[in-house]
C-alpha cells in the first residue's frame, strides 16, 4: 500500500492543526498526591479558551471533507507486525508483575520507596497510557494474562472461543473499572504496598480464570477494564495494524484510525465515557469549590476518609450524568440539522477522548517527571535489601526538575499547548465522524455545534482545574 499523497490548502491548514497533537498529551490520573502544584496562570487560561473557540469554529467552516479524508486515508507500511513474539513479551509482562507483587507485600513499607504503587499509578496509569496514545497499542504486546492463558490451553489442548465483537458488551468491564476507580480516587490508602499488592494479585488471578473460562480474547476485550480501555486509547497512536488483514504495521496521522472505528454499544458508550467523567472528577474533587461545598475548609484538608461518602456520591454521580449529557447534545445537534444516523452516539463517543487525555496529562505532568524517577530508582532495589539491579539505586531523586522560573515557563507552555492541541484533534475527529455519519458537509457542520460547545466547555473546564487552588 502506498501513501497518500497530500495536496490542497485546506489539507495543508489541517495538517497544521493536528500535528500539533504529537505533542504529548496523555495521561490519566493516579493515586499519588501531588507533591509539586504548579498553577497555570490565568493568561493561559483565558489563551487557551480562546484558541479552542476559534480553532472549534475554523476545522468546522473551513477545512474541506477531501482535506478530512486525506488526512483520515494517509498511511505508511513501516514493517510486519512480530505478532510471534507476543508469548515471550507477555511472559516477561508476567514475570515483571509478579516481582511487582513480591516487593508489595515484602519489600519497604513505604509507597515512595516501593516499587509497586510507584509502577502502578505512574508508570502504568500514567507513563503506559501516554505511549498509547501517542504510539498505539502497547498493551497488546505486554499483557499479563496473554502467556498463562496461552500455556494452560496448549498444555490442556484447549482452543481459543472466537470472539464476536459485534455480540460485545462492556458491562462487565464497566462495573470493574468503577470499583477499581473507586480504589483509586476514594479508598482511604490506594498507595499502601500490602494493600494494593492483594488488591491486584486478586484481580489478576480472578481475571485468569475468567479468560480461561470464556476466553482470553473475550474477556479482556470486554471484560477486563484495562484491556478495554488501553485498546480504545490505543487507536490513537500513531502506529495501527493494517486494516487490510495483511498484518502490516502502519504509521498514520494522529486519531486518524479513530475515523475508522466501529460505533460503541451503549454499554461502551457508559464505559468509555465513565472513564472520562471519573477522571475529571478526581481533578474537581481536589478543588476549593468542591471541598467548600461539602462543609470541608480547604486549607486544613482532614484526609480521605473524611470526605469518602461526598466523593462517592459526587464520583457515581460525574459517571452517570456525564455519558446523558453527551447523548443528549448529541441528539440535539442531529435535531437542529433535522437529520439522524443510527449509533451516532457511539460514534462520536470517540471524539472526546483527546480532551480528557490532553487535561490529565496537563494534570500530573509535574508528578510524573517526579514519581517515574522514583519508580526506576525503586525497582533498582525492589526489596529494599540494598540491591541496585539497574544502577540506579543510590541516585538522588532530581525534583529540581519542576522546580524554578525556567522550569515553570516551560512547564506552562507545554500544559498549555498540549490541552489546545488535544481540543484540536478531539474537534477534528469530530467533524470528519460526523462526515461520515452524515454524508453533507453542511448537515455534519450544523449537527456539530452542540457537541463543539460540549468539547469548548470540556477544555475550559480543564484548564480551569489546572488554573484554581486545590488540596488533599
Amino acid at each position: 500500500m502506498t501513501a497518500t499523497t497530500f495536496s490542497g490548502r485546506s489539507f495543508f491548514l489541517a495538517s497544521i492543526a493536528a500535528g500539533a497533537t504529537i505533542i504529548p498529551r496523555d495521561a490519566f490520573a493516579h493515586a499519588s498526591e501531588r507533591g509539586h502544584v504548579l498553577l497555570l496562570p490565568t493568561g493561559y487560561y483565558l489563551l487557551g479558551g480562546a484558541c479552542a473557540v476559534i480553532a472549534s469554529f475554523a476545522i468546522l467552516f473551513f477545512i474541506r471533507p477531501a482535506a478530512l479524508e486525506a488526512y483520515r486515508a494517509f498511511r505508511v507500511p513501516i514493517a510486519r507486525s512480530p505478532e510471534r513474539l507476543r508469548f515471550a513479551t507477555s511472559a516477561l509482562s508476567f514475570c515483571f508483575f509478579v516481582l511487582l507483587v513480591c516487593a508489595g507485600f515484602f519489600g519497604s513499607p513505604d509507597p515512595t520507596h516501593n516499587p509497586l504503587p510507584l509502577t502502578i499509578w505512574t508508570l502504568l496509569w500514567v507513563g503506559l497510557l501516554l505511549a498509547q496514545g501517542l504510539i498505539g497499542n502497547i498493551w497488546h504486546w505486554i499483557d499479563p494474562w496473554y502467556a498463562p492463558c496461552t500455556t494452560v490451553n496448549a498444555l490442556f489442548s484447549r482452543s481459543e472461543p472466537k470472539f464476536n465483537k459485534e455480540a460485545a458488551s462492556y458491562l462487565p468491564a464497566l462495573i470493574l473499572f468503577a470499583g477499581f476507580v473507586w480504589f483509586e480516587l476514594i479508598y482511604i490508602a490506594p498507595e499502601d504496598p500490602p494493600r494494593l499488592a492483594f488488591v491486584v494479585l486478586a484481580y489478576w488471578l480472578i481475571t485468569f480464570v475468567l479468560a480461561l473460562i470464556f476466553g482470553h480474547e473475550r474477556w479482556t476485550r470486554q471484560g477486563e477494564f484495562l484491556t478495554v480501555f488501553f485498546t480504545m486509547i490505543g487507536r490513537f497512536g500513531v502506529l495501527q495494524p493494517s486494516t487490510d488483514g495483511s498484518g502490516t504495521i502502519e504509521l498514520r496521522l494522529p486519531g486518524a484510525a479513530v475515523a475508522d472505528a466501529e460505533p460503541l454499544p451503549a454499554s461502551g458508550i457508559a464505559f468509555l465515557l465513565a472513564n472520562l467523567a471519573a477522571v475529571s472528577f478526581d481533578g474537581f474533587s481536589r478543588t476549593f469549590v468542591w471541598l467548600g461545598s461539602i462543609g470541608i475548609n480547604p486549607l486544613e484538608f482532614p484526609g480521605r476518609s473524611v470526605v469518602i461518602v461526598p466523593n462517592t456520591i459526587g464520583l457515581g454521580g460525574a459517571m452517570i450524568a456525564f455519558p446523558i449529557v453527551f447523548a443528549i447534545l448529541v441528539r440535539l445537534g442531529e435535531s437542529f440539522a433535522r437529520t439522524s444516523a443510527p449509533r451516532s452516539v457511539g460514534l462520536l463517543a470517540w471524539s472526546v477522548v483527546p480532551i480528557a487525555l490532553a487535561y490529565h496529562f496537563a494534570h500530573y505532568l509535574t508528578a510524573f517527571l517526579v514519581d517515574a524517577q522514583a519508580a526506576l530508582i525503586a525497582l533498582s532495589d525492589p526489596f529494599a535489601r540494598g540491591w541496585d539491579l539497574i544502577g540506579l539505586s543510590h541516585r538522588p531523586l532530581e525534583a529540581g526538575i519542576v522546580m524554578g522560573h525556567e522550569a515553570a515557563w516551560v512547564l506552562w507552555n507545554t500544559i498549555a499547548a498540549a490541552i489546545i492541541a488535544g481540543h484540536v484533534l478531539a474537534v477534528l475527529i469530530a467533524h470528519m465522524l460526523a462526515l461520515r455519519l452524515y454524508g453533507d458537509a453542511r448537515t455534519a457542520t450544523i449537527s456539530q455545534l452542540p457537541l463543539a460547545m460540549l468539547m469548548v466547555g470540556y477544555t475550559l473546564l480543564g484548564l480551569w482545574l489546572l488554573s484554581t487552588p486545590s488540596a488533599g
